[in-house]
């Protein structure tokens, strides 16, 4: 039914337009006439001037709904119309030429007038267009079923969704209707953006709301850095606004539509850069070569190894001692996952002869080794674990990478190796400075790469919150103030692989983790995408080794640019892989003891 209608508005919406333009066409062949006469009326309403423009007009309306008056029912104008209108009024022209001339019709009329006046006629049917077009352009009101929206943004994505939004005529319930445009850049203030005029900056907003009724904030910014977000947040919030929000352009496929708006989430406020890579120097290091990756079944070690294989190696190895997560890892990059293809090596980094034979076999070129323990609290209660798999289990990667001769070597650290006062600090700064050491002794690259917490990777106070949410709550935070480096899984990936690519042998590579996020806004903002308004936020105190906030850099290193925006790199003194082995390091205690001497030395403390 709506169909119907719809098609029988457009035939009315045609013929009108047919019908303007065959008048239009009819008044100027008499207006040609009228100038051609120097403006004498009475010549120019002479009998055959009259039936000439009578035949303008029928033939303007004839041709015009024979073609079709292109676009009749849309807002905007477009090139394929401006020529489709052009054709007719040409057509037009060619038979009143013929009749004039060729047939010897309508003798009075003056031998100009085939010729002006369908120019004429051409340029007040757009005129007439343009007029019709401009007065109804941002004169729209929402309905009572429709969403009025206020557009954060002047710029060019701001210019497309208002125009996606205004051409979204077809919905008839909860349209997004935009009703006015914020910018906070005072250059922009009172420019005019497709019928709607720039009111102001984000202090207007309280006004705007009063004056339209708005109830939605859309963010029109697909670049806007996330500090800048959630400060846009707490405006929104402020005001009782619904926040949406644009994708990052990178994810945007095309202009900016409606539909890429999207409820605020954890991606939009936690990590939003732009990663660029260099895929030349990623595929000379990795195509073509023999990679394995240990650790390949946690969530930063089978996202590496999806992000290695499309850079085609000639063969990618998955190390863990987790069948479950490996059998996972090879069902995400293959969609079958029989683990019988020789790609998986079921080992534990603790046993250096299990992994020697898994490296004498496979003899890879270029080694990620991702494989830790990693949960802060509860290697401060078994230090001893730590000291085996992060410190030992390392050495063990590294001696057997040594004995087939590895090109590249790249240790996954973290962000709290520096400036360590943690056991999993303690550890994984160990580990930088025994990968420094075989650096110092090897041509071959060995690199370690330092970076913060992933958005979701397993284990994350991200899955813990939302745990606690699904079971209503309470939701326990350390501290209101503390605060954390994330990035998205993804953007760590590709970063690990680019500064693979570009780092020298022995440097720590630290990605660029951007602004800090406390920890409370991530669990109101998962308690908002939830729905559940009465969660409580409870605090329960900082655990023993953690920090307020966590650091990329020990006091006293150098920082230097890696010849990447988003990769520095610093130095760590190398340690021996048999001063490690010497360590009397038996018990939680000695190793505790022995990890926080070690892993301290030469830091500067505050």
């Amino acid at each position: 039914m709506v169909s119907k209608n719809a098609d029988r508005r457009d035939v009315i919406v045609t013929l009108g337009w047919a019908l303007g333009d065959a008048v239009i066409a009819a008044a100027a062949v008499m207006m040609a006439a009228w100038l051609r006469f120097d403006m004498d009326s009475a010549l120019a309403i002479d009998r055959d001037i009259l039936a000439f423009a009578g035949v303008a007009a029928v033939l303007q309306f004839a041709i015009s709904l024979g073609v079709g008056v292109f676009g009749a029912t849309q807002k905007r104008g477009s090139f394929e119309e401006t020529a489709q209108i052009a054709r007719t009024v040409l057509l037009v022209a060619v038979v009143l030429l013929i009749l004039r001339f060729a047939a010897q019709q309508f003798p009075g009329v003056p031998r100009s007038v085939p010729l002006t006046g369908p120019v004429l006629g051409l340029l007040v049917m757009f005129a007439f267009r343009f007029l019709i077009r401009s007065y109804r352009w941002g004169r729209g009101r929402p309905g009572d079923a429709d969403v009025p929206v206020i557009v954060y943004g002047a710029g060019e994505g701001g210019r497309q969704l208002l125009r996606a939004l205004k051409g979204n005529t077809n919905a008839k319930e909860g349209r997004l209707v935009p009703v006015a445009v914020i910018d906070d850049n005072p250059r922009k203030r009172r420019m005019s953006i497709e019928g709607l005029r720039v009111a102001g900056g984000s202090g207007r907003l309280g006004q705007l709301i009063e004056r339209t009724g708005a109830t939605t904030l859309a963010v029109a910014m697909p670049s806007l850095p996330a500090d800048r977000l959630r400060e846009i947040r707490d405006l929104a919030r402020e005001h009782q606004l619904e926040l949406l929000v644009l994708p990052p352009v990178s994810r945007l496929l095309g202009p900016a539509r409606g539909a890429d708006l999207h409820k605020l989430n954890l991606e939009d406020l936690l990590g939003r850069q732009s990663i660029t890579m260099d895929p030349a120097s990623i595929s000379h290091t990795i195509t073509g070569k023999r990679v394995l990756v240990t650790g390949a079944g946690g969530s930063i070690g089978s996202e590496l190894a999806r992000q290695i294989a499309k850079f085609g190696p000639a063969k990618l190895v998955l190390l863990d001692r987790d069948e479950s997560a490996l059998h996972g890892t090879q069902m995400s990059l293959t969609g079958r996952a029989l683990l019988d293809d020789g790609t998986l090596a079921l080992c534990d980094i603790r046993d250096p002869a299990a992994l020697r034979r898994v490296f004498d076999q496979e003899q890879p070129e270029v080694v990620f080794h991702a494989a830790a323990l990693k949960h802060l609290t509860l290697l401060e209660q078994f230090p001893l674990e730590a000291w085996h798999t992060n410190v030992l289990g390392t050495a063990n990667v590294l001696a057997a990478a040594e004995a087939v001769g590895v090109q590249t070597f790249v240790n996954i650290s973290t962000d709290k190796a520096a400036n360590p006062t943690c056991v999993l600090g303690y550890s994984k700064r160990l580990a930088e400075r025994l990968t420094a050491d075989f650096a110092r002794r090897h041509e071959q690259t060995y690199v370690s790469v330092r970076f913060g917490n992933v958005l979701g990777s397993r284990g994350s106070v991200i899955a813990a919150f939302t745990a606690q949410i699904e079971h209503g709550g309470p939701v326990t935070v350390t501290h209101p103030d503390v605060e954390r480096y994330f990035m998205l899984i993804p953007e760590a990936s590709q970063l690990v692989l680019q500064a693979a690519a570009i780092g020298s042998n022995g440097d720590v590579m630290v990605l660029d983790m951007g602004q800090p996020v406390k920890i409370l806004d991530v669990a109101q903002t998962l308690i908002d995408l939830s729905g559940k308004d009465d969660i409580e936020v409870i605090f329960t105190g900082l655990r023993p080794g953690e920090k307020m906030t966590e650091e990329l850099f020990t006091p006293g290193e150098d920082i230097h640019s890696a010849g990447h925006p988003l990769i520095n790199k610093v130095e760590v003194p190398p340690m021996s892989t048999e001063t490690v082995v010497a360590a009397a390091a038996d018990d939680p205690r000695s190793a505790h003891a022995w990890m926080f001497s070690n892993a301290t030395e030469g830091v500067l403390q505050p």
